[in-house]
């Protein structure tokens, strides 16, 4: 039978099963695979919220979403055009997102009775059965067991051995339909197997079936090819988030000749942090897993003090704990990176859920007066170059810096070109070697930014006072003197203030610098404002964007920025925070759009808010 190829121009596919089904590894695949073709890509991962929900039920269904275009794209779409279902629970979860007459490859074996029970479809119902589902085009295929009918030769397997390759099968047809070689998973196998030769040559196996399914089956007789990606020239790579601020800290630590130590403990979404850094102490990086929040701040701050770059890593409620230690790191005066993976909440809740949860938590969580930089990457690329520029800030304004991401951010990927180091800015290091006064060394004596000297411990003649207590102006001695206590305070602020002096002014991402409405967004929500205003602006609509990378302090001139415009309005996925700062700070009666579900804000909705105002 003849199989005809159609070209399109963008495709989103969702893989949804089981938490035990393989579903990101195989989303993950398919993305690597997709960006070694030059397509611009964009994911969404979506984990289960428990850590080990029961099998089969609705909790435990994972997914991984990943959107594809020979265009430019910014979101992973508000909608899917195949949605991959291992089971009947992945089905129920995710028919809400799934396009009107929209493809369903459904895994058969995952619809018997047990299943359709645990995802709490009524007694007899079966959706593959009853036609509730004669408006898509269903594509059943008995996953199970054609991966055990492909690993027949392989008898030193057991069943759930077996079972546990049907995401290979999966992932081997849906390469088949969009007109992929198996190369690069074949590469990765190996790689990851090299040394398991049953386990490496039963998924290659099972990886070819499913391929060799589509290539054979005379049912399916149409295959699909996206175009290149116009992108700029260059070598590029699928990265996730949290792999990028990675590699953002070790670029920051070669630029600036410093050794990196990362004090920290496990907490989702972050974690994934201290994995990617612990297989580079080439690099003279040393991770640390301290035995709670507490301990890995209070190490890092150590390690600050000795003249390392100290970062420690965590989500909102390991924030809440290390406020204290952050405090002391305040008093000080020390260059460290307080990384926030920010997620739902409030507490330990929808721990995999993304949302831009807090940042008012960085902006005033600590007690007293206690301000610090906040850096906020708006996209997984991104997290290379905005943390590398919160070291910077770190370093040179001898001050603790907060670095924003969130799970969205972290878990998500997109095609990243590969900096060159000659590009990168230059992060220059002062260790001051001699006294700085008749008197000796004077610790709080400060320069034109208003910082203070930053002297490695042992240095001859450098011995000073450290401490959480206030200090004296200039000598460091321990204070109680109200009016002394005053001036420091107004000091630390006026420092962190001055740091607006020494950023890039704040500029449009798109639009006309007079308008109707600017949309003004900070982290994550970057890609669908973005798309968002296009669309506007392609109907001649006087409508632009702005994104905050330096949210405290802000860039000199935003304040003009935002007075220049009718409506500001404010997307954010939180109850509207950087809304009450921008109204705080610059009097403007900006407008929230707020979305708190541990889902982005789609297109199609934020589209529409912005039409109230256009």
């Amino acid at each position: 039978m003849n199989k005809q190829d159609v070209l399109l121009q963008d495709v989103v596919i969702k893989f949804a099963g089981d938490s035990g089904d393989g579903m990101q590894l195989t989303g993950t695949q398919f993305t690597n695979n997709t960006a070694l073709l030059g397509i611009d890509i964009a994911t969404f991962p979506d984990f289960p919220a428990e850590i080990r929900a029961p099998v089969g039920t609705l909790p435990g269904v994972s997914g991984f979403q990943v959107r594809f275009s020979s265009d430019k794209v910014y979101t992973p779409g508000d909608l899917c055009d195949v949605l991959v279902a291992m089971n009947a629970a992945a089905l129920k979860v995710n028919m809400k997102g799934l396009k009107a007459g929209g493809k369903i490859i459904a895994n058969i074996d995952g619809f018997d009775a047990k299943n359709l029970r645990l995802a709490a479809y009524p007694e007899g119902v079966n959706p593959l059965l009853d036609g509730s589902l004669d408006s898509y085009e269903v594509i059943k295929i008995d996953v199970t067991k054609m991966t055990r009918e492909s690993l027949k030769d392989f008898p030193d397997l057991g069943m759930k051995e077996k079972d546990r390759a049907k995401n290979m099968f999966v992932l081997g047809f849906i390469y088949w339909m969009y007109s992929r070689n198996l190369d690069n998973t074949i590469n990765f196998l190996k790689e990851k197997f090299g040394k398991k030769e049953t386990i490496l040559n039963s998924n290659i196996k099972v990886l070819q079936a499913g391929y060799n399914y589509g290539d054979t089956t005379e049912t399916f007789s149409t295959r699909y090819k996206v175009a290149k990606a116009k992108l700029p020239a260059g070598v590029y790579r699928s990265i996730m988030g949290n792999q990028a601020l990675a590699y953002g800290l070790i670029a920051a630590s070669q630029k600036s000749g410093l050794p990196i130590f990362l004090g920290t403990y496990p907490i989702t979404p972050a974690s994934d942090i201290l994995h990617d850094l612990s297989r580079y102490k080439s690099f003279g990086i040393r991770t640390f897993q301290a035995e709670d929040e507490i301990a890995g701040i209070s190490a890092a701050i150590g390690a600050a003090y000795g003249g390392s770059i100290g970062v420690t890593s965590t989500s909102g409620p390991g924030m809440a704990l290390k406020a204290e230690a952050m405090g002391l790191a305040v008093m000080l005066e020390i260059p460290l990176l307080i990384i926030n993976v920010q997620r739902g909440g409030p507490s330990t809740g929808l721990p995999t859920k993304t949302e831009q949860s807090d940042l008012l938590q960085a902006y005033y969580g600590r007690n007293g007066e206690c301000p610090m930089p906040v850096i906020a990457a708006c996209t997984p690329s991104d997290c290379f170059s905005a943390v590398y520029e919160a070291v910077r800030i770190a370093i040179q304004h001898m001050t603790p810096v907060i670095f924003l991401s969130d799970g969205y951010i972290a878990n998500g990927a997109e095609p990243w070109k590969f900096p060159k180091s000659n590009d990168l800015p230059a992060i220059e290091v002062s260790f001051i070697k001699e006294k700085n006064s008749d008197n000796g060394f004077l610790p709080y004596k400060r320069d034109e930014k208003l910082v203070r000297s930053w002297a490695v411990p042992g240095t001859p003649g450098l011995e000073h006072r450290i401490g959480g207590l206030e200090k004296q102006d200039v000598t460091g001695n321990v204070s109680y003197d109200p009016d002394n206590h005053q001036h420091m305070v107004k000091t630390r602020q006026a420092k962190v203030d001055k740091i607006a002096d020494y950023i890039p002014e704040q500029a449009l991402d798109s639009g006309p610098a007079k308008g109707k409405v600017l949309v003004l967004g900070w982290g994550s929500t970057y890609g669908v404002i973005k798309s968002s205003v296009l669309e506007w602006q392609l109907q001649g609509h006087a409508v632009s964007h702005a994104h905050l990378r330096y949210v405290r302090p802000f860039p000199r001139n935003l304040g003009e920025i935002l007075k220049n415009f009718e409506t500001v309005l404010i997307p954010e996925i939180n109850n509207g925070q950087l809304v009450k700062i921008i109204r705080d700070q610059y009097f403007v009666d900006a407008k929230p759009y707020n979305k708190i579900m541990g889902i982005p804000i789609t297109k199609t909705e934020l589209v529409a808010e912005i039409g109230k105002y256009v």
